[in-house]
C-alpha cells in the first residue's frame, strides 16, 4: 500500500510542479510520514526532491539565470542547513503531550505540531487568493533565499516562498522555471548534508531495504511524471486541483499536529 500512495503521489505531483502553486516536497512528506517517522520523512522526501530536481535540471536548467541562483540560493543553502540542525533538536523533545483516542494511544510531539503547522500554513498560501498573488521586489532576493532554505531545512516545504519572490525577479517563464529548479536543487543538497549527519544516523534501523526501495520507487515516479510534465502543454491550469490538494494538506497538518498521524 506504501508504494502505491507515495508513488502515485511523487508521479502526479512531479508532472504539475513546473506550472503549478505547489511542490512535490509540500504534498509528498505527509505521504511518506504515514509510514515513518516525521524526521525521517522530511528527509527521504529530500532524497526524492533532489534527484527530481537533479533529473528537471538536465530538462530545463539551462535556462536558469545565474545572477539570480547567486544571491538567492547560496544565502539559501546556509538557512536550510540551520533549519535542518533546528528540526535536529526539535525531534529530540519528548512528547508534549499523550492521549487515548479510543484503543489507540496518540502522542502530541513537538516535531509533530511544528510541521502539522507548517503543512497547514504553506497549504494556506495555495488556497487564499491573496498569498497566491503575493510576491516581493528582487531587492529582497537575498531575504526570500534565507526564509525559503530555512523552512525548505525544517520542514521541506520552501516552494510557496521561493516563488513569491523569485517572481518578481524579471525573468521569462523558462528562466522563472529554470532558476527554481537549480536553486532548489542547492538547498536540498545542503540540508541533507544535515539529515544524513542527524536523522538518518539516528534512525538507522529503519532505513531497511524496504524504505530503501520505497525512496527508489518515488524517485523513478517522481522521474517519469517530470518527464512527462515537460512535454504538455507550456500552461496548466490547476486551480481546481490546487484547492483539493490544499484542503488535504490542510486535514493532514491538523492530523500531524494533533497526534493523530
Amino acid at each position: 500500500m506504501e508504494y502505491l500512495i507515495i508513488c502515485a503521489v511523487a508521479l502526479f505531483v512531479s508532472g504539475l510542479t513546473l506550472f503549478s502553486g505547489f511542490g512535490l516536497g509540500t504534498v509528498l512528506m505527509p505521504a511518506f510520514a504515514l509510514f515513518c517517522p516525521v524526521p525521517v520523512a522530511v528527509a527521504a522526501t529530500a532524497l526524492v526532491h533532489l534527484s527530481n530536481n537533479l533529473f528537471k535540471t538536465l530538462l530545463v536548467g539551462r535556462k536558469g539565470d545565474w545572477s539570480v541562483i547567486a544571491v538567492f540560493a547560496l544565502p539559501g543553502a546556509g538557512a536550510a542547513m540551520a533549519g535542518a540542525f533546528l528540526l535536529d533538536v526539535v525531534d529530540r523533545v519528548p512528547p508534549l503531550a499523550v492521549y487515548q483516542l479510543g484503543n489507540q494511544r496518540h502522542e502530541i510531539t513537538l516535531v509533530g505540531l511544528l510541521i502539522g503547522i507548517l503543512i497547514s500554513g504553506f497549504a494556506l498560501l495555495d488556497l487564499l487568493p491573496r498569498f497566491r498573488e503575493l510576491a516581493f521586489d528582487r531587492k529582497y532576493l537575498p531575504y526570500g533565499g534565507l526564509l525559503s532554505g530555512f523552512f525548505g531545512g525544517i520542514s521541506g516545504m520552501q516552494g510557496a516562498l521561493r516563488s513569491a519572490f523569485l517572481i518578481k525577479a524579471g525573468l521569462s517563464k523558462e528562466a522563472f522555471i529554470g532558476t527554481a529548479t537549480v536553486s532548489a536543487v542547492i538547498v536540498d543538497a545542503a540540508r541533507l548534508l544535515v539529515y544524513g549527519w542527524s536523522f538518518f544516523s539516528r534512525h538507522f534501523e529503519i532505513i531497511s531495504p524496504a524504505l530503501t526501495g520505497l525512496i527508489l520507487a518515488a524517485t523513478s515516479a517522481a522521474f517519469l511524471g517530470s518527464f512527462i510534465g515537460a512535454r504538455l502543454i507550456k500552461k496548466v491550469t490547476l486551480k481546481t486541483i490546487q484547492i483539493i490538494v490544499g484542503l488535504m494538506l490542510v486535514l493532514i497538518g491538523l492530523g500531524l499536529a494533533g497526534g493523530l498521524m
